[in-house]
Order: C-alpha cells, then sequence, then structure tokens
C-alpha cells in the first residue's frame, strides 16, 4: 500500500490557490500625471561664489495647473521643491499662483501629460535677483 504525504499535498494545493487568486485579482489602472522638482535661481546677490550654490529648490510655493485657460488643478512644492500631481491626458500651462505683476519669473511651463504615464519634469525658475 502506498504512503500519501500531506506536506507536499498541501504545498501543491496552495500554490494552485494562490494562481487562482492572483489571477482573479483586478489589476490597478495606471495613473497619469505630472511629478517632478522646481529649483530657483539666483539665491543671493552679487556675482557667483565658489562653493556657494547659485540655484536651490523652490519650497512650498503654490502652482496652478491651466488647461486652456482653465484652472483644472493647483498643487504646493515640498521642502525639497518636488511635487506629483494626478491629470488626465493633455496639454496643460503651470505657473506659480498669485505672482503675476512680481518680480522673477516662475512660469509659465508647458507640458503635454501621456494616458498612462507620469511625466518627470524639472523646472527652473528666475528669482529676478541681480
Amino acid at each position: 500500500m502506498r504512503k500519501l504525504y500531506p506536506l507536499p499535498i498541501f504545498v501543491v494545493l496552495l500554490a494552485l490557490f494562490s494562481r487562482f487568486v492572483l489571477a482573479e485579482t483586478p489589476k490597478a489602472e495606471s495613473e497619469t500625471g505630472l511629478e517632478g522638482v522646481i529649483s530657483v535661481s539666483p539665491i543671493h546677490g552679487g556675482p557667483s561664489r565658489e562653493g556657494v550654490p547659485d540655484s536651490g529648490p523652490l519650497a512650498n510655493t503654490a502652482f496652478v495647473v491651466e488647461k486652456k485657460n482653465d484652472v483644472v488643478a493647483s498643487f504646493r512644492t515640498d521642502d525639497q521643491g518636488r511635487f506629483r500631481v494626478s491629470l488626465p491626458p493633455g496639454h496643460y500651462t503651470i505657473a506659480a499662483k498669485d505672482r503675476k505683476g512680481r518680480i522673477g519669473s516662475y512660469g509659465p511651463f508647458e507640458v503635454d501629460v501621456t494616458a498612462g504615464q507620469i511625466k518627470k519634469v524639472q523646472w527652473d525658475c528666475d528669482t529676478g535677483m541681480r
């Protein structure tokens, strides 16, 4: 008479069950949007100095995202100038919020967002300091 080994049978059944569960799990759609870093320069007056950086992150600054002159989203950079915003596919214009008429240039930045992708950008702003 043949002896059955319960452990190998259990392992095989567990593997088959896990494959079935994974096959039935719905796949999440890819996120679409924009992420990146915004820096600003110059960050000090006068000429460039050796060993002293001329640029730095544009920290904690609000931006608006427009599509055909309509505001569709907004975001704020973190302490390192990083941001991430979910957007549907399309062409967008991004600029600092409430910066009109002030010294410096904080956009507009033009960008195209593609379906199923997070577009990575790195933008530089000008403080206007000389």
